[in-house]
């Protein structure tokens, strides 16, 4: 069926419309310093978590397999999806087995959960709707590419596709609110992976109905408003077209590739905001949209277009107001330079989904992540899969993260927390050179190669770690494979010693000390050393003399 797009809101039932106030024990995130945390049961909570591979919970049986897979591994969240073809196989009839069948599994094995929607779309597609939805595209509009021919995608401008998305995502909300009285699911993401394939944007009818209509005057306003900062991609087609504050979407942005994209994603963001609406109307957790990202020289369309990537922020964030958190789906080696573009003041860090659980560099990404970044959380995918052969790593990283969770959770955003790991290239080349921070007084350099053990025995893409500030010269240093050597960071440089290094574990939140490591393993107080065979945790002392 053919229709002019309408405005989104519109679709919405006024039952959906006002969000009850939030209660002060359900998972919703608050504010510390410069960043937010999760907060679950009164606390924060860091997510050290693990994506499901896509099928694995659609059956209770097949699920109830992995769990000595996932609890060998140290997780306490598991990221399952919830598909809308088993939740509502007919119109208006809703069926919970699977859902409730997931809840009662992790609460048995004491874990939180974070649902994946999968609804209108997941990796870019439409797989996982109902058949009723799949057959009726007379009701259900599919997109088309440039040429007219109807792709297996839902187009984001049929308003009868959110109504029905939206109502099964606010039954599934509703049921939570209702079954989940002890908070097991603590976050939801809506869809999977939005974006537009093979082509830049959907060219039905309504879409270009649309295309040829006035841009929103909220994405207008918040243009004008943050003009200063917003980023180049929006900002030169919207000045290279005379910063028009009306007009069509040609008009104010042009006809290019680039401007299509921008047109695309406020339409998947306005999507992804209703259904996140109506699903908080029910019940308000947490809710965040998650980026496929682009692969080196692709153009939109060759990479998921449209989707919540960072050259888009300044299209999604006014767009989709009730999303609280634009995340990364994070496959490639470059591990930091994507990082750090999803880490913004309106856009906490939260990586629902990273390179597949065993690859070595895990436990580093996962520390530069919460330490540098105030991740809420870290969570590979695929983990139920992970083989026993390749989980050290990540056993050990999440065994040292465990221990360090209060201090980590107190030191966020307040800015006496960095972590690092070794920067790598797309094509994955290594860079070695050492990094340098200031903290509490002091510069650190951080050097990730260890000279005593030749080169071809070192993993250096794996090493990594965190250090907390935790008194004037006091620090808590964590990780693996690092050298670590100190400098007054002040003018009036002085001489910096170390006075005590100590190594040891957190037992229950209380400090086990172990060696004390004064002689050959700080080269007689050089630096302080973490090898590379194993995640450790090292509580420091400096002090500064003429």
């Amino acid at each position: 069926m053919t229709r002019l797009f309408r405005p989104l809101a519109a679709v919405a039932c006024a039952a959906l419309l006002s969000t009850p106030a939030l209660a002060a024990d359900i998972p919703h995130l608050a504010t510390q310093g410069t960043t937010k945390q999760l907060i679950v049961d009164g606390k924060p909570f860091l997510i050290l978590g693990g994506e499901l591979a896509n099928s694995t919970a659609s059956s209770l049986d097949y699920l109830n397999t992995k769990w000595p897979t996932l609890k060998s591994v140290g997780l306490n969240t598991v990221i399952a999806p919830v598909e809308w073809d088993q939740v509502e196989p007919q119109p208006g009839k809703y069926d919970f087995t699977v859902l409730d069948g997931m809840i009662k599994q992790a609460r048995q094995n004491d874990v939180k959960l974070v649902l994946l929607w999968f609804g209108a779309w997941k990796n870019s597609m439409s797989t996982y709707v109902p058949a009723w939805v799949k057959r009726d595209y007379a009701t259900y509009s599919r997109a088309q590419d440039d040429k007219g021919q109807p792709q297996d995608i839902l187009s984001p401008f049929d308003p009868d596709t959110l109504a029905a998305d939206a109502g099964a995502f606010s039954a599934v909300m509703a049921h939570l609110k209702q079954v989940d009285t002890a908070h097991t699911v603590v976050m939801i993401q809506v869809e999977n992976e939005i974006g537009m394939l093979p082509v830049v944007r959907d060219y039905s009818p309504q879409a270009q109905a649309a295309w040829n209509g006035p841009v929103p005057a909220d994405l207008i306003a918040y243009l004008k408003a943050h003009r200063e900062t917003l980023d180049p991609y929006v900002r030169t087609l919207w000045e290279a077209n005379g910063l028009k504050d009306s007009g069509t979407w040609p008009e104010v942005f042009g006809p290019s590739i680039q401007a299509q994209e921008v047109f695309q994603a406020w339409y998947f963001a306005s999507f992804a905001n209703g259904l996140a609406k109506a699903g908080k109307a029910q019940y308000p957790l947490p809710m965040y949209v998650n980026a496929a990202l682009i692969r080196p020289g692709k153009a939109p369309g060759q990479y998921p277009s449209a989707g919540p990537l960072p050259h888009l922020f300044d299209v999604w964030k006014p767009a989709a107001p009730d999303i609280d958190i634009l995340a990364i789906d994070m496959y490639f080696p470059n591990f930091m330079e994507w990082a750090d573009k999803f880490k913004r003041p309106d856009n906490p860090f939260f990586i629902p989904e990273a390179n597949q659980a065993g690859k070595p560099e895990a436990g580093a990404n996962a520390f530069y992540a919460i330490g540098q970044l105030d991740s809420i959380s870290f969570s590979p995918f695929s983990i139920d899969n992970i083989k026993p052969e390749n989980s050290a790593n990540l056993t050990g990283a999440y065994d040292v993260l465990k221990q360090l969770s209060p201090q980590i959770l107190a030191a966020q955003g307040t800015g006496r927390m960095r972590g690092y790991r070794p920067r790598v290239s797309f094509d994955g080349v290594v860079d070695e050179t050492p990094q340098s921070f200031i903290l509490g007084g002091y510069r650190f350099t951080v050097s990730f190669v260890d000279p005593w053990t030749p080169k071809d025995k070192q993993d250096i893409a794996s090493n990594g770690g965190l250090i907390i500030q935790t008194g004037d010269d006091s620090f808590i240093v964590a990780g693996k494979g690092v050298v670590v050597t100190f400098e007054d960071a002040e003018a009036a440089r002085q001489a910096v010693g170390i006075e005590q290094i100590v190594e040891g574990r957190y037992v229950d939140g209380v400090w086990k000390p172990g060696r004390w490591l004064n002689g050959d393993e700080s080269h007689q107080g050089r630096h302080l050393k973490i090898n590379a065979d194993g995640f450790g945790i090292q509580q420091l002392k400096l002090y500064k003399f003429r």
